[in-house]
């Protein structure tokens, strides 16, 4: 590792050199983007499916072997060091729900909804971006980018495996809000929806919303929806289908919108971030 706590890269590939198995001291979160690759952990061999996450502990040994190099092989690795998570876990011991899932020499999978992933390589992009720069505040916004990394794959994955807990801590009536948005975020999204779904006056709706989280609830949609958005353009899809999927009806709405929000438009966005992380 060439930092002292963790490391992140996204790498595309057509050929790979012969790789043998091997071990690191620190743990490996590994996302399959897209390739034809055999993964071989633990005496064990699989291949996985774009959207996966694998979790390698320390002291595994692991490889991966290309069978097939017409299309390129593309991943986001991310190497942590235990003592990084544990200096975490003084905050919240969240932080360490996925690598307690490698406990008793255990490595763990996961397969994310594609909205989910998007989200994880918007997140990666951004942190990567991020330690090329040379802007004020660099290191601390490193910290925050990857701690809130780390979170968010922990709470996707302990979400989709405890729905339950989700129900239970949906109790009030804004977080209740908040996941219906979430879970409906390519949909059409209004307060006349959301008061019929979740059987509340969308006047109660309007001004909890606006009270609890500082702004109207059409904007805190539209700049989740952007979000989103941005996430999936920095992953490689294509910018001229974001939009829809996204829950912009128009593009020309979603292209001003954008603007606003990011200061340029979606192609500059990305052509500068994806120049940067290759530079």
């Amino acid at each position: 590792m060439l930092s002292r706590d963790f490391e992140i890269y996204y790498y595309s590939d057509s050929k790979l050199p012969d790789v043998h198995a091997h071990t690191h001291d620190y743990y490996e979160f590994y996302f399959f983007i897209d390739g034809h690759i055999i993964m071989h952990i633990d005496g064990k061999e699989f291949t996985p499916t774009p959207g996966t996450l694998i979790i390698i502990p320390p002291k595994m040994k692991h490889y991966a072997r290309l069978v097939d190099g017409s299309i390129p092989y593309r991943r986001i690795v991310f190497w942590v060091t235990k003592a990084f998570l544990e200096t975490l876990s003084t905050i919240s011991n969240d932080y360490m729900y996925l690598a307690e899932k490698t406990k008793d020499d255990r490595f763990f999978i996961h397969k994310f909804t594609d909205i989910e992933f998007n989200t994880i390589q918007g997140k990666v992009f951004t942190l990567i971006d991020e330690t090329h720069s040379n802007r004020f505040g660099k290191d601390a916004k490193i910290l925050l980018s990857v701690s809130d990394f780390i979170l968010s794959i922990n709470r996707m994955v302990y979400e989709a495996l405890t729905p339950d807990a989700i129900d239970e801590e949906s109790d009030t009536l804004y977080q209740s809000i908040i996941q219906y948005i979430e879970n409906h975020i390519d949909e059409s999204l209004s307060l006349d929806i959301l008061s019929d779904k979740l059987h509340v006056s969308k006047y109660h709706i309007s001004h909890l919303f606006t009270e609890t989280n500082g702004m109207p609830l059409h904007k805190y949609i539209t700049k989740k929806r952007l979000d989103m958005c941005r996430d999936a353009i920095l992953s490689g899809q294509d910018i001229s289908l974001v939009a829809e999927a996204y829950g912009f009806a128009d593009y020309s709405v979603f292209y001003r919108a954008f603007v606003k929000e990011y200061g340029k438009s979606p192609k500059k966005y990305r052509d500068e971030i994806l120049r940067n992380n290759n530079s």
